[in-house]
């Protein structure tokens, strides 16, 4: 398993902070994916959160000039001695990569999600079935690469099943997201979701275990916590340990909003029914996503009631672990 290693203690041994270093700019989903993948490569890692300043920040990643120089404010530099793995995350991340290999020499850069910039400067790039780049170096996964794994998920189970012991089954998790670049989450159709919550519980005995995103919004988590009151359910909060991990574990059935791939593409690793919850907007990448789920039959609309089915799971996240570790190895860079 990799872990991240202290900056001040690899700078004073005047070696790399790790073999392998993981950027992204602070955003959940694509922190998430960077470590994910990270983890099941397996050799010891730092992450670098990117800051990037101005003028890089108004510019595509095609025209950074000097990228190396780009991060700063609170986030992390990127320094000397450099990495033998750089694993990035969007497109924010995609042109400090490709510097580090420059200035490394020997280091191996791979990209999650397409920047933008061509494949073939990266030795491997990562993106989902529904994005329409393709290429020798492109490596295919079915939704977003995540931190998921089942052995996460047995730790889980054991550490979260007294804490939530007194909720009824079945047990449903329920992934909330809610505005972006093409979905809308208003109010009318937050107190139409909370209602088919409240009728899973009260119709069907279930128990819920809910969490809201830092999208939802204050107005939409109102409206979710004053229907749902004196039902069982668990509302994260956002307050001490995150109990995500837990939810996946212990559920028998999964609902999440259909506004982001990395929520499905993370409950789909459970094995577990998945019900996608309908939002206003959409776009055609996101159509083209949820079309292929449903058509290798891990999820199904949520239409107000539970269902049973399953499906085989397909750790995307493993094989594209499995993809870096080969080319290390060719490059005689592993381990």
């Amino acid at each position: 398993m990799g872990s991240v290693t202290s900056r001040n203690d690899a700078s004073a041994a005047g070696i790399a902070d790790a073999p392998v270093w993981v950027l992204h700019d602070g955003k959940v989903g694509l922190r998430n994916q960077v470590i994910g993948v990270a983890e099941a490569v397996g050799l010891p890692f730092t992450e670098k959160r990117l800051e990037i300043r101005w003028p890089w920040r108004a510019l595509p990643p095609s025209l950074w000039y000097a990228a190396l120089n780009a991060p700063g404010g609170a986030g992390d530099r990127l320094l000397p001695p450099w990495p033998r793995l750089v694993i990035a995350a969007g497109g924010r991340a995609a042109a400090p990569a490709l510097a580090i290999r420059r200035a490394a020499g020997a280091c191996l850069a791979v990209q999650i999600q397409d920047p933008k910039l061509s494949a073939r400067r990266f030795d491997l790039m990562i993106v989902p079935e529904h994005d329409r780049l393709r290429g020798p170096n492109v490596l295919l996964s079915r939704g977003a690469v995540h931190r998921v794994t089942a052995a996460k998920l047995d730790e889980a189970r054991i550490r979260w099943a007294p804490r939530f012991a007194h909720l009824p089954r079945p047990l449903v998790a329920v992934l909330i997201g809610g505005g972006n670049g093409s979905y809308g989450l208003a109010p009318e159709r937050m107190a139409a979701i909370t209602a088919d919550l409240a009728r899973l519980a009260q119709r069907d005995g279930a128990g819920l275990l809910i969490t809201p995103s830092r999208r939802t919004g204050p107005e939409a988590e109102r409206i979710l916590r004053t229907g749902l009151a004196g039902l069982p359910a668990e509302i994260w909060d956002g307050a001490g340990e995150n109990p995500y991990f837990g939810y996946l574990a212990l559920a028998d059935a999964i609902l999440a909003t259909e506004d982001s791939v990395s929520m499905i593409s993370e409950a789909a690793a459970t094995g577990k029914p998945v019900h996608v919850i309908r939002l206003d907007g959409g776009s055609a990448k996101f159509r083209r996503f949820h079309a292929a789920m449903y058509a290798a039959g891990i999820t199904r609309d949520f239409t107000g009631q539970l269902s049973e089915w399953e499906y085989a799971v397909r750790d995307d996240t493993a094989i594209a672990a499995a993809a870096i570790r080969a080319r290390m190895e060719e490059c005689r860079l592993w381990p």
